[in-house]
C-alpha cells in the first residue's frame, strides 16, 4: 500500500512540475496586470485576426483529415492492396518528422522557386505565405489521428454485419452509413478531437510557410512568439492563456465524450 501511494505521489509530483505549475504560472502572469489589460490585449485587431485564422484553419483541416482518415482506414483494414507497410509508414510520418522539416518541405514544393512554384505563380495561385500553405501544413501534422483511432475499431467490428446488409439488398453506401459509421463513431470522434487539438496548437510548420504577417497570416501560436520576442510579455501571456482555454475546451469535450461512451457501454 505504501509503495503504491509513493508511486502515485511521484507521478503527481512529476505531472505537477512539468504541466500544472508552468500553466498555472502563465495564467497568474496573464491576470496579474488586471482583467482590463487582458481584455485589451486579446481584443486588438492582430489578436482577433490571429484567433479567427486559427479557428478557420482548424475548421478546414480537421474535416478534410476526417474524410481522408475514414477512407484510408477503410482501405488499410478492408482493402487488399500491395504496399500496405509503405502506406502505414507514410501515415505515421508526421509523428516522426519535425514540423519544421514539414514546413521546409512544403516551401521546396510550393514555394516560388519550388517544384510547382513557377506554374502556380503563372496561374495566379499563392500557396506559401498565405492561407493555403498554412492549411496544408496543418493538415500534414494532424493527418494520422483519425486513421489511427478508426482503424482498430474497424478491425474489431469485422465485416459480418455489412455483408449481411448487402445480402439483404443494401448498397455499399447504405451499409456504411447505417452500420459501419455508427460502429466507428467513438473512434472517429476521438480522432477528430485529437486532430483539432493538434491543429490549434501547431507552430513549427506554420511558422515556416506563413510568413508571419500580422493581421494576415499570423495564427495564435505565432502571435505568442511575436509578442514574446518584442518583450510584450503581458500580451504573450494573454495569447497563451487564450490558447490554453481552447485546449482546455478540447480536453473537456474529450472527457465528456468518454463518459458518455462508458455509459453507453454499460
Amino acid at each position: 500500500m505504501a509503495k503504491r501511494l509513493s508511486l502515485r505521489l511521484v507521478a503527481l509530483a512529476y505531472l505537477g512540475a512539468i504541466l500544472a505549475v508552468p500553466v498555472a504560472l502563465v495564467v497568474y502572469k496573464t491576470f496579474e496586470p488586471g482583467l482590463g489589460a487582458v481584455w485589451e490585449s486579446v481584443t486588438t485587431p492582430a489578436a482577433q485576426h490571429a484567433f479567427y485564422l486559427t479557428v478557420l484553419v482548424t475548421a478546414i483541416a480537421v474535416p478534410l483529415n476526417t474524410i481522408f482518415g475514414i477512407i484510408t482506414a477503410m482501405v488499410l483494414v478492408r482493402g487488399k492492396i500491395r504496399g500496405r507497410a509503405v502506406i502505414e509508414a507514410l501515415i505515421d510520418l508526421p509523428f516522426a518528422v519535425s514540423p519544421v522539416v514539414v514546413g521546409l518541405a512544403l516551401l521546396l514544393v510550393y514555394g516560388r522557386i519550388g517544384w510547382f512554384g513557377p506554374e502556380l505563380t503563372e496561374a495566379g495561385i499563392q500557396v506559401i505565405f498565405s492561407l493555403p500553405g498554412i492549411v496544408l501544413a496543418t493538415i500534414f501534422v494532424s493527418l494520422p489521428f483519425v486513421v489511427r483511432e478508426v482503424a482498430p475499431v474497424l478491425r474489431e467490428i469485422g465485416t459480418d454485419q455489412e455483408q449481411a446488409a448487402q445480402t439483404l439488398g443494401a448498397s455499399g453506401w447504405q451499409a456504411f452509413r447505417r452500420i459501419t459509421l455508427p460502429a466507428i463513431r467513438w473512434g472517429l470522434i476521438y480522432g477528430v478531437v485529437l486532430s483539432t487539438a493538434r491543429a490549434l496548437g501547431e507552430f513549427g510548420a506554420v511558422s515556416i510557410v506563413s510568413g508571419k504577417v500580422s493581421g494576415e497570416t499570423e495564427t495564435l501560436t505565432l502571435l505568442v512568439e511575436k509578442r514574446f520576442q518584442n518583450f510584450d510579455l503581458a500580451g504573450a501571456y494573454a495569447a497563451s492563456t487564450l490558447l490554453a482555454l481552447l485546449a482546455l475546451a478540447v480536453l473537456l469535450a474529450m472527457t465528456l465524450l468518454d463518459r458518455r461512451r462508458q455509459k453507453e457501454g454499460t
